[in-house]
């Protein structure tokens, strides 16, 4: 089959095609989004070799359960051992020997076919697109975080970052709160969420602090830095941001003001397509480009440009 491999640098190249494991299903790829997690492997992020890419969504081709074969899919990236300490406490995101989708010791979906457990699986409504599809993995990403605390319509909220994370994240926790503003560094992306009449700024305006709640996912290492200067006393700082930059803090900010950092990853893929196909998270306009799976390579270059913001493979 054809692939999109990482070696140094990234080919379209023929590769052997997957062998599922037991209670694992063939998929073929219809469609796989590009995302910042993408770019920052090919920068050097985890040492990455191999396929990359883990929002898809593809055909179910071979399987042991007949509810999934032949039905469109999305799936789950973390692919976890079920006996680990942090699988019997009910934490599988954390399984000490998972295997993740398309960045850690498993093939992802940049490619014709792809291997996941079925249990990762869900199906896709049929009133979601193909292009939509591709975000119900960040989408699921941007909904736990209203797992993780709890957010009233009383809260007042600051996204910071205006791409593809953040902009999902403002649609999901405009939800709860109406008092949130997103701010980002670039007028065209912001000008998409003011569209949906949520608040917006640019990095260089004033923005009033005392937060209750700041989410970084400006994929840079100055974030966490800015998230602190505008959240209040005993505030919540989410940061969804994963960089290769080493970060240097004053850890005497959070300590003295008495913050809390919450980690934050994936998350529930139920309540992300249900957004999705209620047309509750716009996607579409995000969308900047498209290209064939053989122009991979430029695709990727693309998906780095200042000018774009979501690009989409089919396959």
């Amino acid at each position: 089959m054809r692939a999109l491999v990482f070696d140094g640098d990234a080919q379209v190249v023929e590769i052997p095609m997957p062998r599922p494991a037991e209670g694992e299903a063939l998929i073929r790829v219809l469609s796989a989004g590009i995302c910042n997690t993408d770019l920052e492997l090919l920068r050097g992020y985890m040492g990455f070799k191999g396929v990359p890419g883990h929002e898809f969504v593809g055909l179910v081709q071979e399987c042991s359960n007949p509810h999934l074969q032949g039905k469109r899919v999305v799936g789950e990236i973390n692919c976890v051992c079920h006996t680990c300490q942090y699988c019997q406490l009910e934490m599988p995101h954390h399984c000490l020997n998972r295997s993740v989708l398309g960045i850690a010791n498993r093939p992802g979906a940049f490619a014709e076919f792809v291997a996941l457990p079925e249990e990762n699986l869900h199906i896709v409504p049929n009133s979601i697109r193909d292009d939509v599809a591709v975000f119900a993995e960040p989408t699921a990403a941007a909904f736990r975080i209203t797992e993780q605390i709890s957010i009233s319509s009383d809260d007042r909220i600051i996204v910071l970052g205006d791409g593809k994370l953040g902009q999902l994240v403002a649609q999901v926790l405009y939800l709860r709160s109406k008092q949130l503003i997103c701010v980002g560094k670039h007028r065209w992306k912001i000008e998409l969420l003011n569209k949906l009449r949520i608040a917006t700024a640019l990095v260089d305006d004033p923005i009033e602090r005392g937060a209750d709640i700041v989410v970084d996912a400006t994929g840079s290492y100055e974030g966490l830095s800015r998230a602190l200067e505008l959240v209040r006393p005993e505030g919540i700082v989410v940061l969804k941001t994963t960089v290769t930059h080493p970060t240097a803090l004053d850890l005497s900010v959070p300590v003295v003001n008495e913050v809390r950092i919450i980690g934050s990853r994936c998350g529930p893929f139920r309540a992300a397509l249900e957004a999705l196909a209620l047309g509750n998270v716009e996607v579409r306009p995000m969308i900047s480009e498209t290209y064939e799976l053989r122009d991979g390579p430029y695709a990727l270059e693309r998906a780095a440009a200042e000018d774009v913001m979501k690009v989409v493979l089919h396959v």
